[in-house]
């Protein structure tokens, strides 16, 4: 699933950070992710003690 910068998302996993798991963030990518970043997309605002969190295309779901 492709995402774009600003977009609000749920994180419905996240194996970087667990604690993101539930959380709703949006993303900071400007640009799809490539390999050097292993193909994820870069979420930010999950928490107030969680920084932005890399997570898989299939970690996330589009809020509204």
């Amino acid at each position: 699933m492709s995402f774009h910068a600003g977009q609000k998302v749920l994180i419905t996993s996240c194996e970087d950070d667990p604690r993101a798991a539930g959380r709703t963030g949006r993303i900071v990518d400007e640009a799809p992710p490539t390999h050097r970043t292993d193909g994820r997309w870069t979420v930010h605002g999950a928490g107030l003690l969680i920084g932005p969190v890399p997570c898989r295309p299939s970690e996330l779901r589009p809020v509204g």
